[in-house]
């Protein structure tokens, strides 16, 4: 069965760690998936832009694409800028949009793996409050999101956990972390990035972690991430499966 390109739509930076965490990230897609075309396209910052890619795609006879935003919630981005980019493709491709990231246990996983390599062992879970520190949205779906995550993450044996957001919404990641100190039980306090690349407000976030003891690296190219990204691609262009009615997605471009 011929196989759709996947393109990876990235937001972009001015800080060029952002577009070198997801060239990492696409670099582990394709060590998973050798046989599977993978290209890598920007809302803004970045080259190359999704647009073009779309267009080169299309000027090579390509006719499917699955489009998968790399994002964490379902906000703006999702909702509007990329299916306003989508629409306005070449007429000869195909274009199915994955679902975003989040949430889903692997990005737990990858939660898990990058705060144990901070120095944290599963022994310290019972005595540990976390803060789920996100990059923060306007959309209300999109902060119940983060807060339902960070419901779920306790009852995996954090003695707590509490989401933090770096603009447009509160708590801030230093009044999150001043919070857990003073609930019963929390003997350590670690900030958990619920990001995936460097940028400025995953900066903000490490400000707002320095009274913390242990500060996560982002999610970036964690092999779960990765796995998850096919995932996500799998779900979007499997023939006759119902899920994929619910996916976010625009239709299929003639």
């Amino acid at each position: 069965m011929h196989r759709p390109v996947l393109l990876i739509i990235a937001h972009g930076s001015r800080d060029p760690r952002h577009a070198e965490t997801v060239h990492a990230l696409v670099r582990e897609v394709r060590t998973l998936r050798p046989g599977l075309r993978v290209e890598t396209g920007f809302l803004d910052f970045n080259a190359p832009t999704v647009t073009g890619v779309l267009k080169r795609l299309a000027a090579e006879g390509v006719r499917d694409v699955v489009a998968l935003p790399l994002l964490l919630t379902r906000a703006f981005h999702a909702k509007a800028d990329i299916p306003a980019v989508l629409r306005a493709a070449p007429a000869g491709l195909r274009i199915r949009q994955a679902a975003v990231l989040g949430p889903s246990p692997l990005l737990m996983a990858a939660l898990e793996q990058r705060l144990h390599e901070a120095g944290l062992s599963p022994a310290d879970k019972s005595s540990t409050g976390v803060v789920l520190a996100s990059a923060g949205s306007s959309d209300p779906e999109a902060i119940a999101v983060i807060a339902e995550i960070a419901r779920e993450w306790r009852l995996t044996g954090w003695c707590a956990v509490r989401p933090a957001f770096a603009s447009a919404s509160l708590p801030r990641t230093a009044d999150a972390v001043r919070a857990l100190r003073a609930e019963p039980g929390v003997r350590r306090v670690a900030v958990a990035p619920y990001v995936l690349a460097p940028g400025f407000l995953p900066d903000r976030i490490a400000r707002g972690a320095a009274d913390a003891d242990v500060l996560a690296d982002v999610l970036g190219p964690a092999p779960a991430v990765a796995r998850l990204l096919l995932r996500r691609y799998a779900e979007a262009y499997a023939p006759g499966d119902s899920r994929v009615a619910t996916l976010a997605r625009i239709p299929a471009l003639a």
